[in-house]
């Protein structure tokens, strides 16, 4: 299986880029700004968060905008590729009804539009650093392994959805109110050690992994900390095996969607 997934992902990876540039094109397509919306749209996100949550609340973490936006980055990120994977099989129903391709391919091409916007916002990120003085030191290269965990478990997170979301018509609905509470729960504006008592600090922290991984990278960038490494060696474990599970699954059902859609 593993060895199959290689081979469908090395002959279809020009289609999966090509795919996610036209996707890009298209959104910017009628718009006068064109591509600044790709870096209006977060700084204004960022901005009515922090005047609610940093002004009107009283955000008092160190490097507060910058804090928030290494959240948003991190959240929209696996958010959109997650909510988005529900109903990729059907919103693809011209392509997989008509030629054969993987069916993750669809959700690898998403991840690399929405991967884009993300190094957009990572560069954002950067910026406010030097701006704001943020001291930096070596546990700034807990980054790499960070974002591979975290990509790790959006793909693994999203295959699953990919493959339910076909026969399943109100998944999406549920999946939008769940990730709602879970916006919430994972401390985009706030930090959960210092604003909820244990044990649900821990609870909340290491039970949901996207809240630990903001946690880590706040820590590693912000901060001068470095992450929890067992908590990243246990999740990257998990959305490895998860991973597996998806693509074993999707392999197994995938000539059964053309007939569901």
């Amino acid at each position: 299986m593993i060895k199959r997934f290689i081979q469908d992902v090395t002959k279809y990876k020009n289609y999966a880029v090509r795919a996610a540039k036209s996707s890009l094109k298209t959104e910017v397509a009628n718009s006068y700004l064109n591509w600044i919306w790709w870096i209006l749209d977060p700084l204004f996100t960022m901005l009515i968060y922090y005047v609610i949550f940093g002004i009107m609340f009283d955000g008092k973490e160190p490097y507060f905008t910058t804090f928030i936006f290494i959240g948003l980055t991190m959240w929209n990120f696996f958010n959109k590729n997650v909510v988005q994977s529900v109903n990729m099989i059907k919103r693809n129903k011209s392509i997989v009804s008509k030629v054969y391709i993987p069916k993750f391919i669809l959700l690898i091409s998403n991840m690399i539009t929405n991967a884009f916007r993300m190094c957009i916002s990572w560069g954002i990120v950067v910026l406010m650093m030097i701006f704001s003085g943020v001291k930096l030191s070596f546990n700034i290269l807990w980054f790499i392994p960070i974002m591979f965990v975290l990509i790790l478990l959006t793909f693994a997170v999203s295959i699953h959805l990919l493959h339910f979301g076909v026969f399943v018509e109100d998944l999406s609905n549920v999946i939008n109110i769940a990730f709602r509470l879970l916006f919430y729960m994972t401390g985009i504006f706030y930090d959960i050690s210092t604003r909820i008592d244990e044990p649900y600090c821990t609870i909340l922290t290491y039970g949901n992994p996207i809240a630990m991984l903001l946690r880590d990278m706040r820590n590693v960038l912000l901060y001068q900390t470095p992450p929890n490494v067992i908590g990243l060696l246990v999740w990257a474990v998990i959305g490895l095996i998860f991973a597996m599970l998806g693509i074993r699954q999707v392999y197994k059902n995938e000539n059964s969607y053309v007939k569901v859609i």
